[in-house]
């Protein structure tokens, strides 16, 4: 997928679904990385970034899924 080397600059995925799967992925590569890594750390904050534009769309949802 696109998304595999996202960085803080590139846009996300603006679907739930689309935010779901790229998770997953991210998530795969969090736990597949070297502990204390480079990769590992780009892996984190992808799934910060990521966990945050699902919680916007959630929140905006009506009725909103939190």
């Amino acid at each position: 997928m696109a998304h595999h080397g996202s960085t803080a600059q590139e846009p996300l995925p603006q679907t739930r679904d689309e935010l779901m799967e790229l998770h997953r992925e991210t998530r795969k590569r969090r736990n597949a990385a070297p502990h204390g890594s480079e990769e590992q750390a780009a892996a984190i904050d992808l799934i910060g970034r990521i966990e945050i534009e699902i919680a916007r769309i959630e929140r905006a949802m009506d009725p909103p899924l939190v």
